[in-house]
């Protein structure tokens, strides 16, 4: 019996050791490994948080840069900035602007034409004005050379004569080219009829064929 209860004792005791030894083992802080996987999921809610916040500020980016983009049509645009009494005083929608901004660039666009259209006309005009200078310079020349060339030898009637049928030649070219609908129409068909049949060569023609006749009237 004596031996029987010491075996006893000495199982209890080791008994209890080994539940002192599992409670200390379970109330051991964390090890290495679950430090390291417990600062890994910190870094990841990190990265995700500043992915989102860099989208958010690229989205605010762009959202302000449209935001100047409309600002800056309205202050470019005239009939942005009139005022437009079907909406009242409320601000312009984004849909209003972008329409007034084609409007516009449309009326642009003929006021380009137009503007080309006389700049045409324009060339026209100084290039039938350079051809009538030439002319009276060619006839200031010829006069200054030969200032007594033919005075006192040809009566008034001869030269009405050879005046009137070079103003009768020119007049035949003048009424079938020209239309007077409009003084408009009429400016631009005068400067192309000049161009074409007041060349100085056509000029020429016309006058030789006139003297001809005339002087074939004469003798």
């Amino acid at each position: 019996p004596a031996l029987f209860m010491e075996n006893a004792r000495k199982g209890s005791i080791v008994s209890r050791a080994n539940s002192i030894g599992s409670t200390s083992a379970s109330s051991v802080p964390n090890t290495d490994d679950e430090d390291s996987d417990y600062h890994q999921e910190s870094y990841k809610e990190s990265y995700k948080d500043k992915r989102r916040r860099a989208h958010t500020q690229a989205e605010q980016k762009r959202r302000d840069a449209i935001k100047k983009g409309y600002n800056d049509l309205q202050a470019i645009v005239p009939t942005c900035e009139q005022q437009d009494f079907s909406i009242g005083s409320q601000k312009l929608s984004k849909a209003i602007v972008l329409q007034k901004t084609i409007d516009y660039i449309q009326f642009l666009h003929k006021e380009k034409k137009k503007q080309e259209e006389e700049v045409s006309t324009l060339r026209k005009d100084v290039m039938a004005l350079k051809i009538m200078k030439v002319n009276y310079e060619q006839i200031v020349k010829a006069h200054q050379d030969n200032p007594n060339e033919g005075k006192n030898q040809i009566s008034d009637e001869v030269k009405f004569n050879v005046f009137q049928g070079i103003m009768d030649s020119l007049f035949q070219s003048f009424n079938a080219s020209i239309s007077v609908t409009s003084f408009q129409e009429l400016s631009a068909c005068v400067f192309s009829w000049i161009e074409e049949h007041c060349k100085p060569q056509t000029l020429r023609d016309i006058v030789i064929g006139v003297l001809h006749k005339v002087k074939s009237q004469l003798y």
